[in-house]
């Protein structure tokens, strides 16, 4: 079975799970018992594993933790604590659970103590931040699976039996993205389901790639990654594909507003094996209490944050001396936060990062402040590239985005328009990016040179004069599709049928005349 065959059996098991499962639960509640339990196989195994391997190294070829009593478990608590950031003794493993799962008439309490034993492990370790609250959104005691204990039981042992029996492979055979894969299915799934707030926390995969990819042309590796409004972490995630985790060197960077989104992405950061130290992810407001001042600037930045929000602007007199903003001498609107999370983009962006920012298109030619900040950033050379995107590419929304992309040090005083609203196909009830279509975006994008109706380069004195109006539409011509038409041909008909329709005139007339005995 080829790799995409296992992807697609895996694909149809999950929905399977999450159809028959569902039951009275919302779907959109449910995603966090489903996600809860694949993270909580996931963490089992990988433990297991880490700690198996380790003793196979020594020569001790018939080492099995998982038939290990607690109490000789005990024994490796604090190394293993010390590298992977929690710990889970034997009985509380995923498997050890489930076997016994049916005849468990505490099974909920079991759990219960389980997810807190796990947080508890870290506690007072360098990974405690990372740990703590993973499991706040699985509760076990919800009346939502079920009136009863014996109710909410029998769904929590469905729930374990089917993440057990998803083919996910083994952790120690190196099949671990299958976790990480089944992990973005379920979530593009709830996201598809969930109308305008799927929107809020995940962004489609194939563009979380293009903007990846966008950052890191002509790089092999870079410092830090890092996203203001990180979502479930689909975008910074992005970079372990397309450069390898190891050549992110100092890690993935985020913060988000939602406390369940930012659960979301820290089990997203370990199903991707990305290991504790390696992330820094935070919870609260990025534009009134950024979380990462000592960590700034980044290589690479990618975002899509939410479109035109409410936010404090100059209600908040502090805001306009923010270094952060204060460099175009306006706040964005309080009604619409976009350019504000561009202007602390900008700010945090190293002086050879790029940074790609996916935008609603108001913000393009919008008047009054976001105007003078569009100024700001064309009169100091800041865009590189604006991208029109196709419509119906999101979740809960089908208007046609665009995406900016931020640089420091550009070579040439210009600004790169690409028009991209062609490049899509259509799958189920969304438009999607192709493989073939994010190539010719990117192409566009490393080329630089101007191609009909797709691409332009733009002189920045001529955006000024425009008004400092940056949608894509101002400068690249639509392609006429329509036949040519030949004017004499065109006369030559007309004057026919003019004659037509004067034979016919006198025709209806000599017929009229006729009937009234005229003549």
């Amino acid at each position: 079975m080829t790799r995409e065959q296992e992807r697609d059996e895996l694909h149809r098991a999950i929905w399977q799970i999450a159809n028959d499962l569902r039951g009275s639960v919302d779907g959109w509640d449910f995603k966090s018992y489903v996600l809860g339990m694949l993270f909580y196989r996931f963490i089992s195994e990988n433990l297991a594993s880490h700690i198996n391997k380790a003793e196979w190294e020594t020569g001790n070829k018939n080492f099995d933790y998982v038939q290990l009593s607690d109490e000789e478990a005990e024994f490796g608590r604090a190394d293993t604590v010390s590298e992977k950031g929690f710990y889970i003794l034997p009985s509380e493993l995923f498997h050890n659970v489930v076997k016994n799962a049916a005849v468990n008439r505490d099974l909920n309490v079991r759990l219960h103590a389980i997810f807190k034993d796990i947080e508890s492990s870290a506690k007072g370790t360098e990974s405690e931040d990372d740990v703590r609250g993973l499991f706040d959104d699985i509760d076990v005691n919800s009346n939502k699976l079920g009136s009863t204990v014996e109710q909410r039981n029998t769904r929590l042992v469905k729930i374990l039996n089917a993440i057990a029996g998803l083919k996910l492979g083994n952790y120690q055979d190196n099949n671990i993205d299958a976790f990480g894969d089944a992990y973005e299915f379920l979530m593009t799934m709830y996201a598809s389901s969930a109308g305008k707030s799927g929107g809020e926390f995940f962004t489609p995969q194939e563009v979380s790639e293009l903007l990846a990819e966008i950052t890191v042309v002509g790089k092999t590796e870079v410092n830090k990654v890092y996203d203001p409004a990180v979502g479930s972490g689909s975008l910074l995630l992005k970079f372990a594909k397309v450069l390898g985790k190891e050549n992110v060197r100092q890690g993935f960077y985020g913060q988000e507003v939602n406390i369940t989104t930012y659960n979301l992405c820290r089990i997203n950061m370990f199903l991707h094996d990305i290991n504790y130290e390696k992330f820094n992810i935070a919870h609260g407001d990025t534009l009134i209490d950024p979380a990462h001042w000592d960590d700034e600037p980044f290589d690479a930045i990618v975002s899509n944050p939410p479109y035109s929000i409410k936010w404090e602007g100059d209600a908040n007199p502090l805001l306009i001396n923010d270094p952060r903003f204060s460099p175009a001498g306006v706040l964005a609107p309080k009604s619409k936060a976009d350019l504000a999370f561009t202007m602390h983009m900008l700010s945090w962006l190293s002086t050879s990062g790029t940074a790609a920012i996916v935008e609603f298109p108001g913000v393009l030619y919008r008047g009054g402040a976001e105007q003078k900040i569009r100024k700001y950033l064309i009169d100091n050379n800041y865009v590189d590239t604006v991208i029109q995107l196709p419509p119906d590419l999101f979740f809960g929304t089908t208007i046609a985005t665009c995406i900016i992309v931020l640089k420091k040090s550009k070579k040439d005083n210009a600004t790169l328009f690409i028009d991209a609203t062609k490049k899509v196909v259509r799958s189920g009830n969304k438009n999607k990016l192709s493989d073939d279509n994010r190539k010719d975006i990117l192409d566009a994008f490393i080329a630089r040179t101007d191609a009909d109706h797709f691409a332009k380069l733009v002189p920045n004195a001529d955006i000024a004069e425009n008004d400092y109006n940056i949608s894509v539409s101002s400068y690249i011509e639509q392609e006429n599709t329509q036949e040519e038409t030949d004017i004499v041909e065109l006369n030559e008909r007309i004057a026919g049928i003019v004659m037509r329709q004067n034979e016919l005139r006198q025709s209806i007339d000599a017929i009229v005349n006729d009937l009234e005995g005229v003549v």
